[in-house]
């Protein structure tokens, strides 16, 4: 069992790990800047958390478990109670419905004094640029994560208030994120009318093309591809994907039935990104395929499965014990939340 400092801090570090990755001992975010990154963080490699760190991890995904936000679902990493795995389903209405989201979070050793870290792994390898706070290489632009201008981060703040504020960027008009635009926009406001005329009309067709982009690069990507790799994000999250792929089928159908004609046309990027070409046809047959193999696997799914919130119980519980004296909840013990609700639901449209 490991021993304890003055601090409060558990000694005798080890290297961090987590079941999907393993962080090094090297100085790659120093030489590369990359001090946003979770999975590139040797800057908190070599520090042990803080008793008050881990205590606090476990306050938060207990307050996440008793009051769920819609369309947010979590996975504490079995190795590594500092990393959270992160599942975000796109917002109905907005071009982003129905997608399936995933990010690594990770707590620093003296959390909640300084923010997490996070990454978006839904990239499709590092191609597709989902938002313009949202960048294809993982990166989330946000100033409570300490990646954009704005409000800093607080010590009051937590672990869901980085999973809100990255589901509010998912908006009906992302297009409107683009740090420039609010500035443009002012300028065209206090200039001649037919200066305000021709800001809307491009504003506007900037704003369709980009979302008809997004549309297509949610199914394409954050749907299909990630149902399709068994890998792609840890099994409890993957579970919560599969119930909701199949309630949202109809969706997925309808908006590629629908934009069958754009099929082999350039994506035309406001941003001058490359986007590729429309694909609606092959993606619904992505879609049928992964219908039918979705329901034989469903069928024969156990009917003795854990409950999603027995296995993070489970987590919680196993990963509590690489350290020692860890404080409990400020209220209760998470058995005694787990225990209290276990078959509960964590679904929520």
């Amino acid at each position: 069992m490991d021993a304890t400092n003055k601090e409060g801090q558990i000694t005798a570090a080890k290297p961090i790990k987590s079941n999907t990755y393993t962080y090094g001992y090297d100085d790659y975010s120093a030489m590369t800047g990359t001090a946003w990154d979770p999975l590139r963080s040797a800057d908190w490699d070599m520090q042990a958390p803080t008793l008050t760190c881990i205590g606090r991890i476990k306050n938060d995904i207990s307050s996440m478990i008793r009051d769920p936000a819609p369309g947010i679902f979590i996975s504490p990493d079995p190795m590594n109670l500092t990393i959270i795995h992160a599942l975000i389903t796109g917002p109905s209405d907005t071009p982003y419905e129905g997608g399936f989201f995933y990010f690594t979070v990770r707590c620093p050793p003296d959390y909640p004094i300084r923010s997490p870290r996070c990454r978006l792994m839904t990239t499709g390898n590092n191609t597709v640029r989902f938002n313009p706070n949202l960048y294809a290489n993982g990166k989330v632009c946000l100033s409570i994560l300490g990646t954009w201008t704005g409000p800093a981060w607080s010590p009051a703040q937590c672990l869901l208030s980085v999973l809100i504020s990255i589901q509010s960027l998912m908006s009906e008009n992302p297009y409107h994120n683009e740090p420039g635009y609010e500035k443009v926009h002012q300028n065209a406001q206090i200039g001649s009318l037919k200066s305000n005329l021709e800001f809307k009309e491009r504003q506007d067709g900037h704003s369709k093309a980009y979302n008809e982009i997004i549309q297509h690069e949610t199914i394409r990507v954050a749907v299909c591809e990630m149902l399709e790799n068994p890998n792609s994000c840890p099994e409890q999250l993957r579970q919560h994907m599969i119930e909701r792929f199949l309630k949202s089928y109809c969706h997925y159908v309808r908006i590629c039935s629908t934009n069958l004609d754009k099929d082999g046309r350039p994506m035309q990027d406001p941003f001058n990104d490359q986007r590729g070409r429309f694909q609606y046809a092959s993606i619904l047959k992505r879609l049928e395929q992964l219908k039918s193999k979705i329901e034989i696997e469903s069928s024969n799914q156990r009917s003795d499965d854990s409950p999603a919130n027995a296995r993070i119980r489970e987590i919680m519980n196993s990963t509590s014990a690489l350290y020692s004296n860890i404080p409990s909840t400020q209220n209760e013990s998470l058995d005694d939340i787990f225990n209290e609700d276990e078959d509960t639901n964590m679904e929520y449209s």
